[in-house]
C-alpha cells in the first residue's frame, strides 16, 4: 500500500506515527512506520526513535498544530535550526523529507496520528493537485491507523476484535478472505437475525433488497479483491421502510499478514451503524477535527448517520437550500463529492469525547 500511495502522490515515501499522552514527559509513541519508495525502513525508524526524537526541535510545535491541516516540514524549524539541527539534517538527507508535508489527525482513545509525506519526486515543490490528493487520503490514513490500533490492542490483551469494538455501539461483522462471516457482535447478530435489511445468507453477508445487495456485493468485492490486489474500504447506506433511519455500512480491509501483526483469518471488518440505537458522534469533536462551523458540523454528523438533505432540513427546521449550502462548503473544505466519502471521514470520530 505504501508504494501505491507514493506513486499516487509522486513522492519519495512517507512516515506514519501514532502516540498519546497529556504532557511532553508523559507522551508515548505507540508505533512508527517509515517507508521510502514502497519499502519499509526500520533503520530510519530506529535512528529517529533511538537518537533523533529527543533532539527534534519541531516536536513541541507539532503537538500544537491544528488537526487535518497540511504544514510544510521546513516551516516547523527556524532558519538557524535548518542550518544546525541534527534532526532536520537527517530528515532532509536520509528521509528525503526536508520539503515534506506534516499533518496531524485524531486517533482512537485520544491518541494522535502524525503523517509525514516526503519530498515530491520531481523536486519542483508541491502542486495544488498533489496537496489535494494528500487531503483526499487523510480519512483513509486515519481509518487504517485506528483499525490497526484496535487489532494490535486486541492481540496484546488476548481480547477478540468484537470485545474491543463493542464499546463503540456499532454492529461489527468480521469476514474472511472469501467474504464469509467469521464472527459478529451482538448488535450485528440482532440485525442479521431480524433480516429486514441485512441477513446471513448461507454464511455470506447479504442485503434484503436486490438493489442494496448489488451495491453491497460490489463494496465487498472492492474490499476483498483477488490475492495480490490491494483492497479498498468503502461506505454505503441501506434504507429502511417506515420511520426507521437508514443503516450505514463501512467496509475496511484488514491486512494482517505483514511483519507488524500476527496472521489472522479476518480479512475485512464491516461496521454497521444503526442511528435508531444511537451511537454517538459528537458535533463538537467533528467541528474541531474537520475545521467546520457549528452548523456545518451538525449537518455533517446527520449526513454521516445516513440522513438525506430533505430529512436534515425537516429535522432542523431549515430550508433544503440552506442545508445544501452547508454540505457544499463541507465537501469543498475536504475535497469530497459523495455522502459515502463524508461517512468515511466522520466515522473514525464515533465515540470520541468532546472535552
Amino acid at each position: 500500500a505504501a508504494g501505491s500511495i507514493d506513486r499516487f502522490l509522486g513522492t519519495h515515501g512517507s512516515t506514519l506515527a501514532c502516540g498519546g499522552g497529556e504532557s511532553e514527559e508523559g507522551y508515548r509513541i505507540y508505533f512508527l512506520w517509515t517507508c521510502l519508495r514502497g519499502q519499509r525502513r526500520p533503520d530510519l525508524e530506529q535512528l529517529w526513535l533511538g537518537t533523533l526524537y529527543p533532539l527534534d526541535e519541531r516536536i513541541p510545535r507539532l503537538r500544537r498544530l491544528p488537526f487535518d491541516r497540511l504544514f510544510p516540514v521546513a516551516d516547523l524549524y527556524t532558519e538557524e535550526e535548518k542550518r544546525t539541527s541534527e534532526a532536520y539534517n537527517a530528515i532532509r538527507t536520509h528521509a528525503r523529507a526536508g520539503n515534506g508535508i506534516d499533518v496531524r489527525l485524531y486517533g482512537l482513545g485520544g491518541s494522535r496520528i502524525l503523517w509525514q509525506v516526503n519530498d515530491p519526486l520531481d523536486g519542483e515543490g508541491w502542486s495544488d493537485a498533489q496537496l489535494d490528493r494528500i487531503r483526499r487520503l487523510l480519512p483513509h490514513v486515519r481509518q487504517t491507523v485506528s483499525i490497526r490500533q484496535t487489532l494490535a490492542g486486541a492481540g496484546a490483551r488476548g481480547a477478540t476484535l468484537t470485545e474491543m469494538l463493542d464499546a463503540t455501539g456499532l454492529g461489527i461483522i468480521q469476514l474472511d478472505g472469501r467474504g464469509r462471516i467469521v464472527e459478529a457482535n451482538d448488535r450485528a447478530r440482532d440485525l442479521l437475525r431480524a433480516g429486514d435489511r441485512l441477513l446471513d445468507r448461507n454464511g455470506l453477508l447479504s442485503a434484503r433488497s436486490p438493489r442494496d445487495d448489488d451495491d453491497l456485493q460490489k463494496l465487498l468485492g472492492r474490499t476483498l479483491p483477488p490475492f495480490g490486489v490491494q483492497g479498498a474500504g468503502g461506505s454505503m447506506v441501506v434504507r429502511r421502510s417506515g420511520a426507521l433511519p437508514p443503516l450505514v455500512l463501512h467496509a475496511n480491509p484488514v491486512g494482517l499478514q505483514g511483519t507488524d501483526f500476527p496472521f489472522s483469518p479476518i480479512a475485512a471488518l464491516v461496521l454497521v451503524r444503526d442511528p435508531a440505537v444511537g451511537t454517538d458522534i459528537d458535533p463538537v469533536v467533528v467541528a474541531r477535527a474537520l475545521d467546520l462551523t457549528e452548523m456545518e458540523s451538525r449537518v455533517a454528523v446527520q449526513l454521516a448517520q445516513g440522513m438525506s438533505v430533505h430529512e436534515i432540513a425537516a429535522a432542523m427546521d431549515r430550508k433544503e437550500s440552506t442545508i445544501r449550502s452547508h454540505v457544499k462548503r463541507t465537501f469543498a473544505k475536504h475535497g469530497l463529492s459523495r455522502q459515502a466519502e463524508l461517512i468515511r471521514l466522520v466515522h473514525p470520530l464515533v465515540g470520541m469525547p468532546g472535552s
